[in-house]
């Protein structure tokens, strides 16, 4: 061999060589971003645990809200029932003897859901009919159905 062509041999082998080292460098770099890219099981635990965390947290005001929310459309469904009650009383001139009454009259579509028991049943109070020059009774009032107790410490059924 002449020195010509191991010089040549040499240099490649050399080139080879940085051939082999660019590629594992390659993919060393391609293993780290494997490596990189993704959460571990710890970290995954600690964002879980503050999601738990908040949503505790969250949970008792969102049903607090709910109730209040139910608790605003009671008073507003129980004072639209007795003003109702007082229109149909001035304009029949006597008490209705049902709250189906107020819907076969039309002064109603339908009679409201209460907002507690999730149901259209309501308790009616009957009394003498002040307005009729008959006499008589009906309903002078109405207040839910629910025996449950609201967040002022009062009976639903006495709203």
């Amino acid at each position: 061999m002449t020195g010509k062509k191991r010089k040549q041999e040499a240099g490649s082998r050399k080139q080879s060589v940085a051939i082999m080292v660019k590629t594992r460098g390659l993919l060393t770099a391609h293993r780290s971003l494997l490596t990189v890219a993704g959460f571990t099981l710890l970290e995954l635990m600690i964002v879980i645990s503050i999601i738990i965390i908040l949503a505790s947290i969250a949970l008792p005001q969102y049903q607090k809200t709910i109730m209040h929310a139910r608790e605003t459309i009671l008073r507003d469904d129980l004072f639209k029932m007795r003003s109702l009650l007082d229109q149909y009383a001035a304009d029949k001139g006597k008490l209705p003897q049902s709250l189906d009454d107020l819907v076969t009259e039309h002064y109603l579509r339908e009679l409201p859901k209460d907002p507690i028991t999730d149901k259209p049943d309501w308790k009616p109070d009957t009394g003498d009919d002040v307005f009729s020059t008959e006499g008589g009774t009906g309903i002078i009032n109405v207040h839910s159905a629910s025996g449950d107790t609201s967040t002022e410490d009062t009976p639903y059924s006495e709203w």
